[in-house]
């Protein structure tokens, strides 16, 4: 069986951070499915899904260190290209990624008691993101 929901996200911009473990879990529960995975997209380039353990220490760390590793300053390519201000912002989405899958087991997503699921903005400006939830098994 596969069942498809899509989530919207509204973002204020770079480094904006929003938890979606209980939306994801919702899906999942309309779903039906009880034994199988779940697959988490950001439709666009310059969003990020993850997993992390979500408090606010975590919230400015993890945008602190991408900033750290691709700063926003640095003149990209990219900027040279389409002078848009985001080159970073999709190289820090490419680096962490836009799609995540969980195991579901008996019908619950399968995360450690300090793991939940995670959409984080790296473009420069707002968006209404999209975010494909599809859930696979029986």
């Amino acid at each position: 069986m596969v069942y498809r929901e899509e989530i919207q996200v509204e973002t204020t911009g770079h480094r904006d951070m929003h938890e979606l473990t209980n939306r994801v879990q919702a899906v999942v529960e309309r779903s039906r499915v009880r034994n199988g995975t779940v697959h988490i997209f950001n439709v666009g380039s310059t969003g990020i899904v993850g997993t992390i353990e979500y408090e606010p220490g975590l919230e400015k760390d993890l945008p602190d260190m991408l900033d750290g590793l691709i700063p926003p300053s640095v003149d990209y390519d990219h900027e040279r290209q389409w002078h848009d201000g985001n080159g970073h912002s999709h190289l820090q989405a490419t680096l962490m990624g836009a799609e995540i899958t969980v195991p579901v087991s008996d019908g619950q997503l399968m995360l450690g008691t300090w793991q939940q699921i995670f959409h984080l903005e790296a473009d420069i400006k707002p968006h209404t993101r999209r975010i494909v939830v599809t859930v696979m098994g029986e």
